[in-house]
């Protein structure tokens, strides 16, 4: 049970899985930072895969954890996850903080406790198919059964998504889609990024840097097609199933660097010229990271680059999802037009660092849960 600085207090953390550390698992290890004691609840852990953050955490996995095969087959169990969640015992804590992108707020609490759901997305695989389906490699036999559960769990996301209290969304994008598909406000808190790991260098910057998975959607096709047009160096990090055809449509001066350990990315976020940032992301922390070395992103504009892109301060945007308009905005960089500075660029990094994400979420639902503490207690006409 979680108590110390919050008295009588007791928080759980809620996340769809643990299986894998991406972006959603750095603010389940922030959230864990803040709250210490609170057990995490989830669905399934691969503990071979969690940060040394996890170390002191107190991790609590559903049924679903005996089930077989789970590292390598955990996707064919998708139609349990939600079972997975209800089953969870949460209903003695007071506050539930769930970190979801679909299965974790639909948790269970108590009469009387309150519930904040930190959303990434509502649930990408039921309300945006045809995307989900591009990004997975499904055999045909799941293409044909996937439609079936997908209904079902559409209807499950609708009917829990008045489970949470309160929703935080990661970006302006997704507190849109929020409103769209649950018709509820959400407020917007950005999700963290470890600003202090990115130093800016005085030297280099001859070369611009991509660096992304290597998935179609991630449309890093248009850099390569773009910079085959400039001649100007692009190098590539990452890996992913869309490498062989970049490799293809590749022009010498495009390098394709792989996967590097983050010591390697930050040496190359320092010393590029400029990111380039083609996808539409929900929020996209890769920019900001770039932005912590000092150095300016040129980025699709689109999603979660509006609320990070300040055009001008610390990046510039392309407006057409075409490598044309990206060879213009390349083309405007590279003739001045804009008069970038480092330590400017890299001030504004910090508002999305990790500690102004802790105070903020910290700060709201403590907020809210006093509140709802003070209307229990006045609706039983009971003293706090």
């Amino acid at each position: 049970m979680a108590r110390g600085d919050n008295g009588s207090m007791k928080v759980a953390i809620i996340h769809d899985y643990l299986n894998q550390m991406g972006g959603a698992e750095r603010v389940v290890a922030a959230l864990h930072e803040i709250f210490p004691e609170a057990p995490i609840f989830t669905s399934i852990v691969d503990r071979d895969v969690l940060w040394p953050d996890f170390a002191s955490a107190d991790i609590r996995p559903s049924w679903m954890q005996k089930l077989p095969g789970l590292k390598k087959h955990f996707k064919k169990y998708l139609p349990l996850y939600p079972w997975a969640i209800e089953s969870l015992n949460v209903k003695e804590y007071d506050l539930l903080i769930s970190s979801s992108s679909a299965f974790a707020k639909g948790a269970m609490k108590g009469p009387d406790a309150l519930h904040v759901c930190y959303c990434y997305t509502p649930m990408r695989f039921a309300w945006d198919y045809e995307n989900y389906v591009k990004r997975e490699d499904f055999n045909t036999l799941a293409l044909r059964v996937l439609p079936f559960v997908i209904a079902q769990l559409k209807q499950w996301d609708l009917k829990t998504s008045v489970r949470p209290d309160f929703y935080i969304a990661i970006s302006s994008t997704v507190q849109h889609r929020i409103k769209r598909i649950y018709g509820v406000d959400a407020k917007v808190i950005f999700p963290p990024v470890d600003v202090r790991k990115y130093e800016p260098q005085e030297d280099g910057k001859n070369f611009y840097l991509v660096v992304s998975r290597l998935n179609s959607y991630k449309r890093i096709d248009l850099a390569v097609e773009a910079f085959n047009v400039l001649g100007l160096p692009l190098k590539i990090i990452g890996s992913g199933p869309f490498l062989g055809t970049l490799r293809s449509m590749a022009r010498p001066n495009v390098s394709f660097l792989g996967r590097l350990d983050d010591k390697e990315v930050a040496d190359y976020y320092a010393s590029c010229r400029a990111l380039i940032f083609p996808g539409e992301e929900d929020f996209g922390i890769v920019p900001i990271e770039a932005n912590a070395a000092g150095r300016p992103v040129i980025a699709f504009r689109g999603g979660g680059a509006l609320d990070t892109i300040v055009e001008g301060l610390n990046g510039l945007f392309f407006l057409e999802r075409t490598a044309e308009s990206l060879v213009d905005a390349v083309k405007s960089f590279e003739n001045g037009k804009y008069n970038f500075q480092s330590t400017k660029i890299r001030a504004h990094a910090f508002n999305f660092d990790k500690e102004v994400f802790k105070e903020k979420i910290k700060r709201y639902v403590l907020d809210k849960y006093a509140k709802s503490k003070q209307s229990w207690c006045e609706r039983r006409k009971i003293g706090p």
